[in-house]
């Protein structure tokens, strides 16, 4: 009884852990994704030449923040 007692909160235990892991690497993934390669996407378009794409796109990413950061 003891041993599948034990099963059980080892399996919520190991659960817990694992969706504070998804989270984790969410929340790393969305840092990630804002600082580094955002602007290295939007770097690479203008020397690449893409300068009428890059332009909307950092518009619209700073709308984006503006309206994220407000609320």
């Amino acid at each position: 009884m003891l041993s599948v007692l034990f099963v059980i909160c080892l399996i919520w235990f190991i659960g817990k852990f694992f969706i504070f892991g998804l989270k984790a690497s969410w929340g790393i993934m969305k840092l990630l994704c804002t600082v580094v390669f955002f602007p290295v996407i939007l770097i690479g378009m203008v020397v690449g030449g893409m300068l009428y794409i890059a332009f909307p796109v950092l518009i619209i990413g700073a709308i984006i923040a503006l309206v994220d950061s407000c609320s």
